[in-house]
């Protein structure tokens, strides 16, 4: 299949890029490398260092003579976009294209405005594209099991069935976002699942736990295909951000009490999961729903994985509880339904110690990278408004 992957120069659209070229899909890219100019300005970087994207894809070439096609743009520019949906006709879009950190949506106005800009209107424009040029293409869309919330409820997947006063339904489940990032994401939803009832357009909705993990096996195949690895406070995920702290002697930065529970997945699947998701394309019209996360974990349990691994490899590993940043609940109940993606035949690639332990190593190899001054948060949820800029020396001034 010809498959357009949007944001393929990040984090998780690159592995997927590598990913689905080696599965024999003629694949291409389209960036505007806006995540590499956060980095620039506000002075972060990744842990394991990143070629450019032109390096990337030429060395894919010379290593398996496979070529990946990319284009320069936003989605939140219409005609570049819609070039590239003309140019390269796709079958599947798989669509990464978004500022994809809460704290960074938090940070003040600017940076709010910035996530639902890009995020909302980016996803509006994609979905026009699709209507205009590549009304059969399926879009794949990376949503995330933050839309939930943290509900008193079990989890389902996308939809509820509801009962009130003698009459049933089945609804969306209810959503309860916990940043604008989040809001942001839910707003996508509710788009897409019109624009596939108005235009007859053909979508799932990857609802994603957070990904943990460094390489993929087609990134591992040589240093040049890396990925990045964050480790700060504003793009590192809690399990990949401990490894780096226990590599530098930095105590485990856990937020409030620890009992935060959420849905995670390894890097390894999610590339997979997307494969399935675009083997079993939907109906015309059909907007389809998969909670995209093996297992879930409490963020103490994962400080707590990590103290007793880092120390088995000579580290003092420490905890800190700190006051939690964030507005949310801090011990709660959690139950997800997961079962769409395992019917469809994944194999997950479950949490053990040997990836944590490669993922501390990692960060040891590379620990001569990590900037301490941008580990402590500096983003409140509650005081949006007295945040400064998150450079290092911000940070230092706080």
């Amino acid at each position: 299949m010809r498959i357009l992957i949007l944001g393929g120069d990040g984090y998780l659209g690159w592995p997927q890029a590598l990913y689905l070229s080696q599965q024999g899909h003629e694949v291409a890219v389209f960036d505007n490398l806006a995540r590499r100019q956060f980095d620039l300005k506000h002075g972060f970087d990744s842990l394991i260092p990143i070629r450019t994207l032109h390096q990337r894809t030429a060395r894919w070439t010379e290593l398996t003579g496979k070529q990946i096609t990319h284009y320069h743009g936003s989605t939140t520019e219409f005609e570049p976009l819609a070039r590239a949906f003309q140019d390269f006709q796709p079958e599947a879009v798989v669509h990464f294209a978004e500022q994809r950190a809460a704290p960074c949506s938090m940070i003040d106005r600017e940076h709010a405005v910035y996530t639902q800009h890009n995020n909302v209107i980016g996803t509006l424009n994609v979905l026009y594209a699709i209507k205009d040029f590549a009304p059969s293409c399926h879009l794949v869309k990376l949503g995330t099991m933050g839309e939930y919330g943290t509900p008193n409820i079990d989890i389902e997947e996308g939809f509820i069935e509801i009962h009130h006063n003698g009459r049933s339904d089945v609804l969306p489940f209810p959503k309860q976002p916990g940043s604008f990032y989040h809001l942001s994401k839910v707003h996508d939803s509710h788009n897409i699942m019109f624009c596939c009832k108005i235009w007859g357009l053909r979508s799932t909705d990857l609802n994603q736990g957070i990904v943990y993990g460094a390489d993929t096996y087609q990134t591992s195949m040589n240093p040049d295909l890396a990925t990045r690895f964050d480790y700060d406070q504003i793009y590192g995920t809690a399990l990949n951000r401990f490894c780096a702290q226990a590599a530098v002697g930095f105590p485990l930065t856990v937020y409030g009490s620890g009992g935060q529970t959420r849905g995670y997945i390894n890097i390894k699947d999610t590339v997979r999961c997307i494969e399935l998701a675009i083997d079993s394309q939907p109906a015309e019209g059909e907007y389809r729903v998969f909670n995209q996360i093996t297992e879930w974990f409490s963020v103490n349990d994962l400080a707590e994985r990590v103290q007793r691994i880092g120390n088995g490899l000579g580290l003092d590993v420490q905890i800190d509880s700190i006051p939690n940043p964030r507005v949310e609940a801090e011990q709660h109940y959690y139950n997800a339904v997961h079962t769409k993606l395992l019917d469809l035949g994944l194999e997950p690639h479950l949490l053990d110690d040997g990836e944590i332990d490669h993922l501390i190593s990692t960060a040891l190899k590379h620990k001569d990278r990590i900037d301490p001054r941008l580990i402590t948060p500096t983003v409140n949820w509650r005081h949006t408004e007295n945040q400064v800029e998150n450079t290092p020396e911000a940070v230092m001034a706080k």
